[in-house]
């Protein structure tokens, strides 16, 4: 019986646990008669109106206070997307570059 290669890291040696196959190199798990989730890509929109992906790098547009904290992220931060994530509220998971990691909401950021 021969079972398709890793969807992730395109190993060989999967095997079959009842209706799941399993890598057991890169540890992923996944079922072949369901639908890929990462084929359903989500677009998201800068404010004017370029479509962002993972590993963009965008700049806030306006000043933006952070939730619980005094401190403000000013204009023209930098930031990188490291994922899209589907919401109302935050779609971008961001690595800012003077502060850290923080959800952003992809309304008041534009590519760079």
């Amino acid at each position: 019986m021969s079972v398709s290669p890793c969807t992730k890291c395109n190993s060989e040696f999967v095997y079959k646990d009842q209706n799941l196959l399993i890598c057991p190199e890169c540890g992923f798990e996944w079922d072949p008669l369901e639908e890929d989730e990462e084929t359903t890509e989500i677009s998201v929109k800068d404010v004017n109106g370029n479509l962002l992906y993972e590993g963009d790098k965008v700049t806030f547009v306006k000043d933006l206070k952070v939730k619980g904290s005094s401190q403000v992220l000013k204009i023209g931060t930098k930031a990188s997307i490291r994922r899209i994530v589907e919401g109302k509220d935050h779609q971008l998971d961001c690595k800012l570059y003077p502060t850290g990691e923080m959800m952003i909401t992809a309304k008041f950021v534009k590519k760079a």
